[in-house]
């Protein structure tokens, strides 16, 4: 029997909700990342339920481009290559869901005061998928932009932390910036804890250099 992937389903129930919310506001408002809510009433909830909701159609489709392009392949490695079916499956949507939460937590922490302050989206999770990727194949290339994944890593870090500082637009690069960092460090722990031969993989990844790209 066919299993649907989680990716699939994950990408299915995020795009439902985020339809939903588009044409009801208070219910977006219900499910969107707000620190002042978490802070003062322990809606903790919203860690999650904001990254099943999006701002618009262009922020949903992007998102869930995204997900399906690095998380389909993650999800086979966790299934295929590390783990049985069953504890892969698990493991994957485990670091998806827990990217989504942890890669608000600083924004939680700078804005739990201020109660203007609300997001919405998957991107912090989506940063941790591809960062995750790119630990397997570093040399991989990227078509847009086309660069190597380990150099749009480190580009894409350095831009997201200098745009979270400067913090004067509707992007919540904070999310980006430490679910991207969260991908990393979950698939160093996961080496370090459950997988050795991981960090093996990824040092002789990184060691075999950059390759001509293949588009």
């Amino acid at each position: 029997m066919t299993t649907i992937s989680l990716t699939i389903i994950l990408i299915g129930m995020t795009v439902l909700i985020s339809y939903q919310a588009f044409n009801r506001p208070d219910m977006k408002y219900k499910l969107a990342f707000h620190p002042t809510s978490i802070n003062e009433f322990g809606e903790w909830y919203r860690f999650l339920s904001s990254g099943f909701v999006h701002g618009d159609w262009q922020h949903l489709i992007l998102n869930m481009y995204v997900f399906y392009l690095f998380g389909d392949i993650l999800e086979d490695i966790f299934t295929q290559m590390l783990f049985s079916p069953m504890i892969g499956r698990l493991v994957f949507l485990g670091f998806y869901l827990s990217a989504i939460i942890v890669s608000d937590i600083p924004s939680f922490i700078k804005h739990r005061h201020n109660s203007a302050y609300s997001a919405v989206g998957a991107s912090g999770a989506t940063s941790a998928l591809m960062t995750a990727y790119i630990m397997f194949n570093p040399w991989g290339w990227f078509i847009f932009p086309p660069l190597p994944g380990i150099v749009f890593a480190i580009g894409y870090l350095w831009y997201s932390s200098y745009m979270s500082r400067r913090g004067n637009d509707l992007i919540a690069h904070d999310a980006h910036l430490w679910g991207a960092v969260y991908g990393i460090v979950f698939m160093v722990v996961l080496g370090l804890t459950a997988r050795p031969e991981l960090l093996d993989l990824f040092l002789n990844a990184l060691l075999a250099g950059p390759r001509s790209p293949n588009f």
